[in-house]
């Protein structure tokens, strides 16, 4: 076993005990301190297979503004974490099976040569002019580019519902009327009023 291998083995130890903290630990603020964790370990699986442009995209958007959003929001949230916690152990035995479930369709998707210990390598060695963020960028925008594109259209969609179902409406929020600025006359707003000239004295 190579040292490449024993690193791999290493941070995806961490990654899966991180992963597995995450939805066990009771304090919201741990849970995101391990996922946190958990974006680091995976930003080190994608240096050693030669994606720094992922790894370092990991950790600035998701460690760097994303997980600190969120750290903010449960902290300002006065959460009652008894209350969520006690469907615990009743919906385990769902959990488990949506699990399983998961890793056997990702097992059937991926293929199973690209799973077990016997298939883990190094990556191929590349020269000096290699950039991996361009051959991202042509895999995303030639091979990919319809995936992407209803990937970008879901989120789109994601981001328009959450809008939809945080929206409240308020007596004393002031909306726009479209409809009445549209078909407002210049009688409504405008009143002509005749004064005298004032006369200097």
């Amino acid at each position: 076993m190579t040292f490449e291998q024993i690193l791999f083995y290493v941070f995806a130890a961490i990654l899966v005990f991180s992963a597995g903290m995450v939805i066990s630990v009771r304090n919201p603020i741990h849970a995101i301190l391990f996922l946190v964790l958990a974006f680091f370990t995976s930003a080190a699986l994608w240096l050693m297979l030669e994606a720094e442009f992922l790894a370092i995209t990991l950790v600035l958007v998701y460690v760097g503004a994303v997980m600190v959003l969120f750290l903010f929001v449960v902290m300002m949230l006065d959460l009652n974490t008894a209350s969520m916690r006690e469907g615990f152990a009743r919906y385990l035995p769902v959990g488990i099976t949506v699990a399983v479930m998961v890793a056997a369709v990702m097992v059937l998707a991926v293929g199973r040569q690209h799973f077990g210990l016997e298939h883990v390598s190094s990556p191929v060695a590349h020269g000096a002019d290699y950039s991996n963020t361009r051959e991202l960028g042509l895999l995303l925008y030639t091979t990919y580019v319809y995936p992407f594109e209803i990937a970008a259209v879901i989120l789109l969609v994601a981001i328009v519902a959450a809008i939809a179902l945080t929206l409240r409406q308020r007596g004393s929020a002031k909306s726009q009327n479209v409809a009445a600025q549209v078909a407002v006359r210049r009688d409504d707003r405008v009143r002509l009023v005749q004064m005298d000239a004032e006369q200097r004295k």
